[in-house]
């Protein structure tokens, strides 16, 4: 594998729609920083949240998870409350190249703050938008903005095609539009 470089997302971007809305150059101007990076994309936060309400449980199980309820929070930013999560999407929608390979990191911006940033790697010809799930790890509520920056995707090109892709197989996340709680 080998990492692809600015212009290919450019390109890629512009003559296969792999990312919408898709921003050509880093912004960011009093914002967290978004956009095209020397080997990937800095990704925005929607600004549509889902907020877990524990309401007495003792423990999460992933199989069980309709025991928890989420509220809906939509707005310009999200306060999270200290050692806890969030769930929200990507502002952009990707549709990913049967031979390329995306991993997810979180940006340090956030990092510094005690905010860790999950997002699975996303496969080749998955598409959709991505769901991001924000811990606080800080002992105090921290903030997150919409609309600005909040992982780096970096972009791995195989060598061949894979043999069965996310959309082969029919994955369980295919083209979401909204945030996706787990499923079994």
């Amino acid at each position: 594998m080998s990492v692809l470089p600015d212009t290919w997302i450019q390109a890629m971007s512009r003559k296969h729609s792999m990312i919408q809305p898709f921003a050509p150059n880093r912004i960011r101007r009093n914002r967290i920083s978004f956009g095209v990076t020397s080997y990937g994309y800095d990704f925005r936060l929607a600004d549509q949240f889902k907020i877990p309400e524990f309401g007495g449980l003792k423990s999460l199980d992933p199989k069980k998870m309709q025991a928890i309820s989420f509220r809906d929070f939509e707005g310009a930013s999200c306060l999270m409350p200290a050692n806890s999560y969030v769930l929200g999407r990507s502002l952009e929608y990707f549709r990913i190249p049967r031979d390329v390979l995306v991993i997810c990191q979180g940006k340090s911006t956030y990092a510094r703050c005690g905010i860790i940033v999950n997002v699975t790697p996303f496969e080749p010809e998955w598409e959709g938008y991505a769901t991001v799930a924000l811990v606080n790890s800080a002992p105090l509520p921290v903030r997150v903005y919409a609309h600005e920056g909040i992982a780096q995707i970096i972009f791995m090109r195989a060598e061949t095609e894979c043999a069965i892709s996310y959309s082969d197989k029919k994955g369980k996340y295919q083209a979401p539009r909204n945030i996706q709680l787990p499923r079994v």
